[in-house]
């Protein structure tokens, strides 16, 4: 797998950005989407599969009970995929995994856990079309007649009610990227999508090609304070991820933390000199 290592925020740029130039349309396009993590070693397992390792059929039980008990908020949910993105965001373990059509977006992920600062973090880039050639060709003509290369929400609900439609499709595992309908603005302001694989004891870059699909820039611990403080110059931030007071908070804690003496300290005795 390819994997770029950056040593500063021009870096960031120069990786992020090449390679996106459409000669065809003469603009900049991209089909890759982006996963950011705080440590370089945290692979692509989703949330159900780290916590629920034990017994992955929890999956349909938890999902129960989070339309049962949050049935106030939700009631107006008829699609499972959008009730399924929803817990997703809201901190349940399901077998989806996030990204964003942002690499920028990737990086705040990559960057915002003061506690991971000790250690490298990483954007994975994802592209679509080489993982959407591995799909079963009923799910490929879908994308062809809609001219796209991500699932909407009346696909998914086209596609079936529930995970047992996926395995009905094709006994061979695939996985496949939808975009949520924006019913918070967490998901717009994430600029979100969500992979999904109808297999739910294995993780995207299992089913796909990892060397052809996949590939991962690192930020050296060293240069995340730099990449954050930057991010944070043009709002994307707590404040913009995460819409709301909570939002707002994490934003404060981290601008006023003490964090520049503690990591900061190599780079202001190097400049000094």
């Amino acid at each position: 797998m390819q994997e770029t290592v950056i040593h500063s925020w021009d870096e960031l740029q120069s990786a992020i950005f090449r390679g996106v130039w459409d000669k065809t349309i003469m603009r900049y396009r991209d089909n890759s989407v982006y996963r950011g993590m705080a440590d370089k070693d945290w692979g692509l397992a989703p949330s159900l599969n780290r916590v629920c390792a034990h017994d992955l059929t929890l999956e349909k039980q938890m999902l129960r009970s989070f339309k049962k008990y949050g049935y106030a908020d939700l009631q107006s949910v008829t699609s499972f995929w959008q009730l399924l993105a929803m817990a997703q965001q809201y901190g349940l373990p399901t077998r989806l995994l996030d990204w964003t059509y942002s690499p920028l977006v990737a990086a705040h992920f990559a960057t915002e856990d003061q506690e991971s600062y000790d250690r490298d973090g990483v954007i994975w880039c994802a592209r679509i079309d080489d993982i959407n050639r591995q799909l079963p060709d009923h799910l490929k003509e879908m994308l062809r007649a809609e001219r796209g290369n991500i699932f909407t929400m009346e696909m998914m609900d086209r596609v079936g009610d529930g995970f047992d439609a996926l395995t009905r499709i094709s006994s061979h595992p695939f996985a496949l990227f939808f975009e949520p309908a924006s019913a918070v603005n967490r998901i717009a302001n994430q600029y979100a999508l969500f992979s999904v694989c109808s297999d739910a004891a294995l993780s995207i870059d299992q089913i796909a090609d990892a060397d052809r699909c996949f590939s991962k820039i690192v930020i050296p611990a060293q240069v995340k304070l730099e990449i954050r403080d930057k991010l944070d110059y043009i709002n994307i931030s707590e404040r913009m991820i995460y819409p709301g007071l909570d939002g707002i908070c994490k934003w404060i804690t981290r601008r006023y933390a003490a964090l520049g003496p503690k990591y900061n300290r190599a780079r202001n005795d190097s400049e000094d000199k």
